[in-house]
């Protein structure tokens, strides 16, 4: 398995929109042996033990409860909606979440990769009514880049495992 590493926006990615209009965007990627598809992706994320952490935040904190079955749902497309986020852009290789509030993107790809599956995760962040970010985003932006990393290992864990399982 490769390492997580930050990177450039794929060509076609749903976050190239955020980036031209002047949000922040980011960009992270991996790559798992195997064929992995979004909805295998998508379901190691949010299901992964970190990620769990997060959502129990979530249901305490601002009242958005979800499931293991509820991000089962999404991932395969029963459901738009998953915890404090909606479904804004979906095809056969990724997928786009708007949060609750509006201001923050959940970006996920699956693309083939010399005989593996590369993984991409990113995230926007639009600027606020007055057309900046704010002073939160830059004090938390550190924090930001070492959670998406540790999340996308930790989905990458999950993915390749379910990859490797279908293979025997």
């Amino acid at each position: 398995m490769s390492a997580v590493a930050a990177g450039e926006l794929p060509r076609d990615s749903f976050l190239i929109a955020y980036r031209e209009r002047g949000a922040f965007a980011d960009c992270y990627s991996t790559v798992v042996p195997g064929a992995v598809t979004l909805e295998r992706y998508v379901r190691a994320f949010y299901t992964s033990p970190l990620f769990r952490i997060e959502r129990f935040i979530l249901t305490w904190a601002v009242r958005k409860p979800s499931t293991d079955e509820d991000a089962a749902r999404l991932a395969s497309g029963a459901a738009s909606t998953f915890a404090a986020w909606t479904t804004e852009k979906r095809s056969t290789d990724q997928l786009l979440m708007c949060d609750y509030v509006g201001r923050t993107r959940s970006w996920f790809m699956v693309a083939p990769d010399a005989g593996g599956t590369r993984l991409y995760f990113g995230s926007a962040v639009v600027p606020g009514r007055d057309g900046r970010m704010g002073s939160g985003f830059s004090a938390l932006l550190w924090f930001h880049r070492l959670y998406s990393v540790a999340l996308l290992r930790a989905a990458r864990g999950r993915a390749a495992i379910s990859a490797t399982s279908d293979t025997r």
